[in-house]
């Protein structure tokens, strides 16, 4: 009866959603208790599911009864697995930062139990429709999510994203509607096998499915040039919705990516259509380097970090492109790693807005002085991004770049080559947007002259007798105020900041808390590498046997 825990981690959250809703009626602030038990709940599922797979192996759950290919199957291997737990924790402590930085509301809520919902589903199913379904329940509750604290700015963000968004599912569903053509089947297991037995490698239908697929999941995943989204959806929507978007709804997409690409089409589809697979690995390594430059062109934080993504997804689209074993574990490391990185950092700048205001890398002059642990950890996890050893930043693309290279080396052809090359310029810019942060934490004086912390116009103690509303008089085309310094130059807590009985840091104590273990686990992972390689084995097994 175990596999009655694969529904049961998609319903808890589906059914929970209704609840905020329906007990809004009466009680007003219903709605975080229910989002707290529901997700602690999908995260105790998790668990449970891990377990199983770690003691028996890989099963599955057919939805009703109907048995597939008929029927809807849920699937749980290590590779489903490991993504379900990045989605379990994120969301539990994303939701421990929404309770003190907003938005609230039960609807808010409803919507973010919703999004769970639906990247749990992605996460475990096995039909390719249903892949849409919950590609599309996660879609509408982000253009939801980003609009939720009703500013014109992050209505747009959220306007354009369901523009595109709606392409990108539009496109995966017609390259679906290719495949069932092609062999009359959706589920995903069953789609490999006939593949093979009725269309063929080289048949149209086939060659014309995986294309729709792939340009629709890209403009999912953000991959340059159809990436334009997800800047101003980072940047414009409220602090605690950017971080649990920024962690896990690419990400999600990018599984689906190496799910589809591997189950269903295989690597013989990959080395049958050379074609398709440079054109893939081309793009992935225009998106490596175009997102490093333009990430290192930013000043905003939130911005810097959305194209960052841009770069870190263009890699793990190239792993998959590459079609070898190394490569392809470094992809699932990365996916992962990334996942965790992205949260932590942009859980960070959420706690760095919510306790002094501090958007921009200009403002954050001394601002480890003012918050040692918040900055130490960002600082953390900005080396992770860049592939410092020992952190799982520098695995992910350690693998990546060996199998790249065992890829040129192999074929003869310049690409992979082109590919580790990539991937170590995109470093080098990574390095240098990373090291700008936190030469602005650690080494620009709190009010020196010039550039090193100066507070801007008027002096810190103007800045401070003004009550911290410094910059109130931000031009009227939306520019960020200008946060407030102390007479020593250090970054002023904002008016009504949390304060922790443990640390100086002006920030709550539970989301600090799932920053430092977000910090922590970039490197405790780092160190993890043969047993990364052993938990994925498996699935790397299947795939290239």
């Amino acid at each position: 009866m175990t596999d009655v825990l694969l529904p049961l981690a998609v319903v808890v959250p589906i059914v929970a959603a209704t609840l905020p809703l329906a007990l809004g009626l009466r009680y007003d602030r219903v709605g975080w208790p229910i989002a707290a038990v529901g997700t602690t709940a999908v995260a105790g599922i998790a668990a449970a599911i891990a377990a199983e797979v770690v003691l028996n192996g890989p099963f599955a759950h057919a939805l009703g009864g109907f048995l597939p290919p008929v029927g809807i199957e849920l699937v749980a291997d290590r590779l489903s697995v490991a993504v379900l737990l990045l989605v379990a924790a994120v969301s539990v402590a994303t939701l421990a930062f929404a309770r003190v930085a907003g938005p609230r509301g039960n609807p808010f809520y409803s919507a973010y139990l919703l999004l769970v919902g639906g990247l749990v589903g992605m996460t475990l199913t096995g039909d390719m429709f249903n892949l849409f379904v919950f590609l599309e329940i996660t879609g509408l509750t982000t253009y939801a999510l980003i609009a939720s604290d009703r500013s014109g700015a992050s209505a747009y963000a959220s306007l354009k994203y369901l523009v595109v968004g709606t392409v990108g599912a539009s496109l995966y569903l017609l390259g679906v509607g290719y495949a069932f053509l092609a062999t009359g089947t959706l589920n995903m297991l069953d789609l490999q096998a006939q593949i093979v037995a009725q269309a063929g490698y080289a048949d149209p239908l086939v060659r014309a499915s995986y294309a729709f697929i792939v340009a629709g999941l890209a403009l999912k995943i953000a991959l340059f040039p159809v990436h334009s989204w997800q800047p101003d959806a980072y940047q414009r929507a409220p602090d605690s919705v950017t971080t649990i978007v920024a962690a896990l709804v690419s990400t999600t997409s990018a599984y689906a990516l190496i799910r589809v690409t591997y189950t269903v089409f295989t690597v013989e589809f990959l080395a049958a259509n050379e074609g398709i697979a440079t054109a893939l690995l081309v793009v992935s390594t225009v998106s490596i380097l175009a997102g490093s430059v333009l990430a290192a062109m930013q000043s905003n934080l939130k911005r810097m970090f959305a194209y960052s993504s841009v770069a870190q997804f263009g890699m793990i689209g190239a792993a998959v492109a590459l079609a070898n074993e190394t490569a392809l574990l470094g992809g699932i490391v990365h996916l992962v790693g990334h996942g965790v990185m992205k949260f932590g950092l942009f859980l960070g700048i959420g706690l760095l807005a919510l306790g002094y205001g501090s958007r921009e890398i200009g403002d954050l002059a001394s601002a480890a002085r003012a918050a040692p642990y918040t900055s130490g950890a960002l600082a953390v996890l900005g080396l992770g991004l860049v592939g410092i050893p020992p952190s799982i930043g520098f695995l992910g693309k350690w693998y990546i770049g060996v199998g790249a290279v065992d890829a040129g080396l192999a074929g003869g052809g310049a690409i992979g080559i082109a590919v580790a090359a990539a991937i170590f310029v995109s470093t080098l810019f990574t390095l240098s947007y990373v090291a700008r942060l936190i030469e602005r934490f650690y080494f620009a004086g709190g009010g020196l002259p010039g550039d090193h912390g100066d507070a801007g116009s008027g002096s810190a103690n103007d800045a401070v007798a003004d009550g911290g509303r410094a910059g109130d008089d931000a031009a009227a085309d939306g520019g960020e105020r200008s946060p407030a310094r102390t007479a020593d130059g250090l970054p002023a807590p904002v008016e009504g900041a949390p304060r922790s009985s443990i640390v100086p840091d002006r920030v709550p104590t539970a989301p600090l808390l799932a920053l430092g273990l977000a910090a922590l686990a970039t490197v405790a992972l780092g160190f993890g590498g043969f047993a990364l390689a052993e938990w994925f084995g498996p699935f790397l097994t299947e795939v290239f046997a």
